[in-house]
């Protein structure tokens, strides 16, 4: 077995190629080659607002003169906490011009996780949308004694208490000379902070530089080998996260990307059939529900459905010899020409039929969800990464290996540790955890290499495949490890089950929480089963059980006596993103889950 992957391109070679820039650098040269251009939009009304980039600029530079006279200067820390939306990216830019680092907070975060955060970065201003996020902060405000001043963006019927300051004023200020303020970073200062979500404990800060994100948005350009000017993105994920951070804020501005924004995440399939993006990143769970979303569009004509299927099967053989090299047969050559058409209306359906490049990341996607989408036509592929590598350290968006996370990203290497576990080493390796000193060091060894905490494996051709996360692993009562992640990604190939949660540790056997899809589970339930109702009376409904043990027995026929759920719990309650079950980018909070279904876990043991 391969046990490490070397990029092609050398770190040196991306060395050259980013020395000496920053942020602000890279943000003042895009202005002044595209200073006319749209460069942020923005749903306004029935229509739409736009700035170009030199609006932007002149947004960024009055902010940076308003912070400075709040005090930000080199080295300051402020606290960020809005929805997606435009006025981020000035502020986020603004606090850059001042040699400060900005950072972002989970819009959904509790008054406590507020205090902690913003206490434990030192930051001296806060910048928030509106009194809602205004109104967390006020109610931890004596415990930070550090934090100066609050700023609000939007406070139409003046509930703010009049000590917290107005962005509109702050924006009013007189600009800074944007050529002199893009020079107050040096690579080497600290870009801005990701908190991790704090599955495994209280949020860590993962220190990342400008050299990072130059580093990381260089060798995105290497792999799209394309130009990125003009190109369309719709930005709808938190920008406290690192994949919306990177895809859509940092690239856009080396760039020049034209970046629709999208306040509510769950508003994104109506955003995609209006913006038609030329690159879109989604975590899978966006990707389920835009599957879902087609075959319900189909299931209620069985004609249409069945030619979805022939065609979708079509369009996966095509693939598979386009990728074995072999070349692809004539008669098939001539059935795809003929499919395409079908395709690219599939496609348009979402919104997606000018997009040149899809990819999702985050967690795993259910095999059959990607391989629908290439399929039908769509460059995607899975990208992988952690905040700890300023997101991504494998990616291959064009050679997709449908199973795989791609090759390794430009200038990095990635290795395997004796037990499988993935190491990285490039200049995407963040800085360490800010104030932890111990949690660095169990992170990065003495020669700098990233320990992930996932398993992988890399194939002959440099591919690698996430197999679970190191920390995940299920140990059964008989001391059998298990990975849970790909059984969870076999269940949700049931077309009405939307999430699953495999348990196990320390068990006799495995059992799993089974989540109705409140997509697919109606249409599903009245087409199969003959039944109809709501989500929870179809979980309670002794046919729909039924259906679903006959799924999940074939399911469990790919795995061994060991790996195969005994036993499962249907509910009909749709899990939420950044609850107390999925982190805001729809990962599995296990502990929440355990701690929510205890009484029916139980039960799976004790009947």
């Amino acid at each position: 077995m391969v046990t490490e992957s070397v990029s092609p391109i050398t770190r040196a070679q991306i060395d050259e190629s980013v020395a000496g820039l920053t942020i602000p650098k890279a943000f003042a040269q895009t202005v002044a080659d595209r200073g006319n251009a749209v460069a942020l939009r923005w749903r306004e009304g029935d229509g739409w607002g736009e700035w170009t980039w030199n609006d932007y600029a002149d947004k960024a530079c009055r902010l940076a003169r308003g912070f400075a006279s709040l005090g930000l200067g080199k080295g300051g820390r402020i606290a960020l906490m809005m929805r997606n939306i435009p006025q981020f990216s000035p502020t986020d830019v603004g606090a850059l011009l001042c040699g400060a680092t900005p950072f972002s907070i989970y819009n959904s975060s509790a008054p406590e996780q507020v205090q902690f955060l913003v206490d434990h970065s030192e930051a001296t201003i806060a910048v928030v949308e509106n009194v809602d996020f205004l109104e967390r902060f006020l109610k931890v405000r004596d415990e930070l004694p550090r934090l100066e001043h609050l700023v609000i963006l939007d406070d139409p019927d003046g509930r703010a208490p009049g000590d917290v300051l107005r962005w509109d004023d702050l924006v009013s200020s007189d600009p800074v000379e944007l050529s002199a303020a893009s020079e107050i970073a040096e690579p080497e200062d600290l870009a801005t902070f990701i908190y991790t979500s704090g599955t495994t404990g209280p949020p860590k800060g993962v220190m990342l530089t400008h050299y990072n994100v130059m580093w990381t948005a260089e060798g995105f350009r290497h792999l799209t080998r394309t130009s990125l000017e003009g190109r369309r993105l719709v930005s709808y994920l938190p920008m406290a996260h690192i994949a919306e951070r990177m895809v859509s804020h940092y690239n856009g501005l080396r760039y020049g990307t034209e970046v629709t924004t999208c306040p509510e995440p769950g508003q994104v399939a109506q955003y995609l059939g209006q913006v038609k993006p030329h690159l879109f990143f989604a975590v899978p769970r966006v990707w389920e529900k835009l599957h879902a979303g087609i075959w319900a569009a189909v299931s209620a004509d069985p004609e249409r459905r069945q030619q979805l299927e022939q065609a979708v099967e079509l369009g996966r053989k095509y693939h598979e010899q386009r990728l074995s090299g072999g070349g692809i047969s004539d008669d098939l050559e001539a059935a795809h020409e003929q499919a395409k058409a079908g395709f690219e209306l599939v496609r348009s359906l979402i919104g997606l039929d000018q997009c040149e490049i899809a990819f999702s990341g985050a967690a795993p996607i259910p095999q059959d969800v990607l391989t629908f989408f290439v399929a039908i036509g769509l460059t995607m592929s899975e990208i992988y990464g952690l905040s700890e590598t300023t997101g991504p350290i494998t990616w291959d968006p064009y050679d997709i290996r449908i199973g795989t996370v791609g090759r390794v990203w430009p200038g990095c290497t990635v290795r395997l540790a004796d037990d499988g576990e993935v190491l990285g080493s490039g200049g995407n390796i963040f800085e360490g955890y800010y104030k932890e000193p111990e949690k660095t060091a169990e992170a990065l060894d003495n020669d700098g290499w990233l320990h992930s905490g996932d398993i992988g494996e890399i194939d002959d051709d440099g591919y690698l495949k996430i197999v679970d996360r190191k920390k995940e692993l299920i140990i059964t009562a008989g001391g059998k490890n298990i990975s849970p992640a790909n059984i969870e990604k076999a269940l949700k190939e049931i077309e009405c089950i939307g999430q699953a949660a495999v348990i196990g540790d320390a068990r006799p056997y495995l059992v799993g929480i089974l989540v109705l899809d409140p997509d697919t589970a109606p249409g599903w339930a009245k087409t199969v089963v003959g039944v109809e109702g709501t989500l929870a009376e179809l979980a309670d409904d002794p046919k729909v059980v039924e259906a679903v043990e006959r799924e999940v027995r074939e399911i469990n026929e790919r795995f061994n006596n060991q790996e195969r759920i005994k036993k499962f719990k249907l509910v009909g309650e749709e899990w939420l993103p950044d609850s107390d079950v999925l982190t805001p980018t729809m990962k599995l909070k296990r502990r929440g889950v355990n701690s929510r279904y205890e009484g029916d876990i139980e039960e799976l043991y004790g009947s």
